[in-house]
């Protein structure tokens, strides 16, 4: 069985990914061999489940501008509200959001918890709108700009009134 460009950068991508979320970094034969297993166990991912690649690059993104401040209103490069970094990251990946949360849900297909993927958007509820937007990054955290006075991070998802949406 062999392993394409595509599939080792994947990898690639999923090592620094893990190494972000855990604190520690899996052997580099692990994880290929875990995609290679994966691959011909289950077959193709389905369509639904399978992380988009526009939507990994949006983590890196985000990933990239970890530390940055927030403020209302702001869309990057150098300064963010939740809504600006999702709208920034995804950009960056060659997609389109609209400006704010309530759009941005209203923009991209739902999907539930168990379909979630890498790069999906989380949207928390407030009231009769969305509230906030964080872009899912894997083992139930989230990178996004909080509130004033904090700046961009990697946080678990902290609330289980969430929704899921994937750019289309």
């Amino acid at each position: 069985m062999s392993v394409s460009r595509t599939d080792a950068a994947h990898a690639h991508r999923a090592d620094r990914l893990a190494h972000r979320a855990t604190g520690h970094r899996p052997p580099r034969a692990f994880l290929l061999l875990c995609l290679l297993a994966a691959g011909a166990l289950t077959g193709a991912a389905s369509p639904a489940y399978a992380a988009k690649p526009y939507g990994v690059k949006a983590v890196e993104v985000a990933a990239s501008k970890e530390g940055a401040p927030y403020a209302r209103g702001a869309t990057g490069p150098k300064r963010f509200d939740c809504s600006g970094l999702t709208l920034y990251s995804f950009r960056k990946a060659g997609r389109k959001l609209p400006r704010t949360a309530e759009e941005q849900y209203e923009h991209t297909s739902h999907v539930s918890r168990k379909e979630r993927a890498l790069g999906d958007l989380v949207f928390f509820p407030a009231g009769s709108t969305m509230g906030h937007v964080g872009i899912y990054a894997g083992h139930d955290k989230i990178w996004h700009a909080p509130r004033p006075g904090t700046r961009v991070r990697l946080e678990r998802i902290w609330s289980g009134n969430v929704r899921y949406g994937r750019a289309g």
